[in-house]
């Protein structure tokens, strides 16, 4: 018997709440969002990619937002020297190595690197800044605000990868 991704209680967005609850909150919504899309869906399933040429898949997406969630919360909020899983130099691993093989595994990293990215907030004021290269200094106010927006984009692609795969639509 294959893998199938299991059904999640995806939270409801807050509606009310001070700015860091609302923040975490809807990055919680988000998280979740994604996930509601892989849900009852076989590794195989999930590794189907949308349509050439792009090689993007739910499973690309959970590997890519597993890599996502480390940067900014191990790597540039905590300062961690930790490496990536599917990111290479080689270009984006994440979703042209997708496999059913590996589905289950990789599911279960995004869950884990969801618990270490909410383990690295706790204590960690929307006032307190990073460095980053390209951006130079920015709060984590900054970086919440784009791991919501970078989930939401690609919950974008998740609704139309699942439409195609077995018409499932939903928000």
């Amino acid at each position: 018997m294959s893998w199938t991704a299991p059904e999640i209680d995806r939270p409801t967005e807050p509606c009310l709440g001070d700015e860091r609850a609302m923040l975490l909150g809807w990055l919680e919504y988000h998280r979740a969002t994604l996930l509601w899309k892989c849900a009852g869906l076989t590794g195989a399933q999930l590794a189907t990619q949308s349509t050439p040429p792009s090689d993007m898949s739910l499973l690309g997406l959970i590997r890519h937002m597993t890599d996502v969630e480390r940067t900014w919360f191990l790597r540039r909020i905590q300062g961690q020297d930790s490496p990536f899983l599917f990111w290479t130099t080689d270009g984006d691993t994440d979703f042209s190595e997708a496999s059913a093989a590996t589905a289950e595994e990789d599911y279960a990293r995004l869950l884990d690197m969801v618990e270490q990215a909410r383990k690295a907030m706790a204590g960690v004021s929307l006032e307190d800044t990073i460095e980053e290269k390209v951006r130079g200094t920015m709060s984590v106010r900054w970086v919440l605000i784009h791991m919501i927006e970078e989930y939401a984009r690609h919950n974008g692609h998740a609704d139309l990868i699942r439409e195609r795969i077995d018409g499932k639509t939903g928000d």
